[in-house]
């Protein structure tokens, strides 16, 4: 399947993911993270781009971002990434045309409300899932980690969903089938993520309707 456009207008939720080229792990020690985070901060100061919730992880990273005017996310993005392989490369000593991710960023468009506040818990439970932590609390490098005894470069937009005060024990628990089914989805194929009318429109005003057509070529009439 061609990959959809990149059309990512201001004013819209999305969800950002890169992963790294051939699982190199570009995320090693304490220094990488922070590293990391300090060229989201700068990023910031550069690009008006709201940054709600991230997770970064040893070999690709998830952010929730919102840009505020048409082409800031592309910008936003295109800055961090390539900031990131060159000062990867300048601190690993290692050849600065090597690659480091798998290819350019995805990302997808994110309905507020209910839909923003599970796609952040998808977000922040990732170290949970991943067997890494028993509580999100106890991983430093993502958004939950509100409460650690570091200053965060990151400056996190107050998020614009009330969260829930058991937030901690909800992270914990499994999520619905179904929901996280719709989150990968829209993770693999850049699709809307939402409620199905307004997946429609947005597809339909962000040129992304490949993206939630049925694969497949279309039946003939026998």
């Amino acid at each position: 399947m061609a990959r959809p456009k990149r059309n990512a207008k201001g004013g819209y939720y999305y969800h950002v993911y890169n992963r790294s080229n051939a699982g190199l792990r570009i995320f090693r020690k304490q220094d990488d993270f922070l590293a990391f985070e300090e060229i989201l901060a700068q990023a910031q100061q550069r690009i008006n781009v709201d940054i709600l919730g991230y997770c970064l992880m040893k070999d690709h990273w998830h952010l929730l971002l919102r840009p505020h005017e048409d082409g800031d996310l592309s910008e936003f993005m295109r800055w961090v990434g390539v900031t990131h392989v060159l000062r990867y490369h300048n601190s690993k000593k290692t050849k600065s045309s090597g690659h480091i991710y798998q290819g350019r960023f995805k990302s997808f468009p994110v309905q507020g409300g209910s839909t923003l506040l599970n796609l952040l818990r998808f977000i922040e439970s990732h170290p949970i899932r991943a067997n890494l932590v028993e509580k999100a609390r106890d991983y430093p490098w993502s958004s939950y980690d509100r409460s650690a005894n570091r200053e965060r470069a990151v400056k996190l937009k107050r998020f614009p969903v009330k969260i829930p005060k058991n937030w901690g024990s909800l992270l914990q628990k499994k999520m619905d089938a179904s929901t996280q089914d719709l989150i990968l989805n829209s993770i693999k194929r850049g699709a809307p993520l939402g409620k199905n009318a307004w997946v429609k429109k947005t597809a339909i005003d962000l040129d992304l309707q490949s993206t939630i057509n049925k694969r497949g070529r279309p039946r003939k009439d026998v």
